[in-house]
This record gives C-alpha cells, structure tokens and sequence, in this order.
C-alpha cells in the first residue's frame, strides 16, 4: 500500500463463473510493512446484498478497516507533531492557551510559539453502520512551548478521545465524504 502498511489478499472461495456475472471472493488483511504477524482481530463472514442493476460491486468488511488501523498504528502513523511552523499559520501560541487554561499564564507570561504531538494511545476502532462508519480515536496530546533558545519546555499533557462518522455518498460521479465529529 506504502511505505507503512503492505496488503495480503487471497481468494476464499475459488471465482464463480455464472452468465451474467464473475464472483470473487477475496480476504485481504492489511499488516505493517514487513510484519506478517497476525492482526488481533477474527474475520467474520458477511452477505452482500443480492442485486444486479450495476456493472462492478465492491464490498469491505470491518475486518479489513480494523487490520488497517492496526498495521497504521504498529507503524506509528497516528503520532503526529505539529511544529512550530504550522501553529503560526494557524497563530497557535502560549498566549491562546494562557486564555483557556490559566496555569499556563501564569508559566508564561512571554508568548511564545507552541508544538503539538499528538499520539493515538490504542488502535483506532472502526465500525461499518448501514450508510456510514465511525472511527473511535483513543491518544494524547502534550503542548510545549518552543523558547528562544530552540528548546521545548512541556506545557501539558491531555488525555482525547475522538468518535467520528464519515459518510459516504457519490454526487455528480464523485465519491464524497462527510465527517462529524460525534464526541
């Protein structure tokens, strides 16, 4: 797939030749690059619904989403820092969190220039629902703010929680999303 994650795929069943249609049966468990170990995870058989109105169907089970997030996790994809250079763009600084959170105030009276990273603490768990799915995030987020000197001094450190849905519909040929943010 990329430099993190490689995807296995083999048939289940040998392809059904019928008439009108080819039927194949693939499971693909997607594993940290270089790492065949197993995922945690059990697949479970699931039905496509019986229909015949479009040329080419595509299924993906929660199996597949779930061997992705942890291939992606093991790999160390969901830890992110957001330097220096961003927060400007967005004018994050030690001043915006003085507003919010009044120790850090006090600790800084001086606005300095803030880091963010953030690391997902557990896998990320993603469930299939009729027209959408959602992605449960568990991770933390520890501030610094970036002194004149180059150095980082820790400002604190949070605990997140993020549940998101994402739908997806096609609109004028194009496959678009939605995204909210549950909690």
């Amino acid at each position: 797939v990329d430099d993190l994650a490689e995807v296995d795929y083999s048939f289940n069943n040998l392809p059904a030749v019928f008439q009108s249609f080819i039927d194949l049966d693939l499971k693909g468990i997607v594993y940290p690059a270089g790492n065949y170990a197993g995922p945690p995870y059990m697949a479970v058989p699931f039905a496509i619904p019986d229909r015949s109105d479009s040329m080419l169907y595509l299924a993906f089970s929660e199996y597949f989403f779930q061997t992705s997030s942890f291939a992606y996790y093991t790999a160390g994809a969901f830890n992110i820092t957001i330097a220096e250079e961003t927060c400007n763009y967005f004018n994050i600084s030690t001043e915006i969190f003085g507003s919010i959170i009044p120790e850090v105030a006090k600790y800084s009276v001086t606005p300095y220039p803030v880091m963010l990273k953030l690391m997902a603490t557990e896998i990320p768990v993603v469930s299939l629902e009729q027209d959408s799915f959602t992605v449960e995030i568990q991770g933390s987020m520890e501030v610094f703010a970036v002194l004149p000197d180059s150095t980082n001094q820790s400002l604190f450190t949070m605990n997140i929680v993020a549940n998101t849905s994402i739908a997806l519909n096609i609109f004028d040929q194009k496959l678009m999303g939605s995204l909210c943010l549950n909690r």
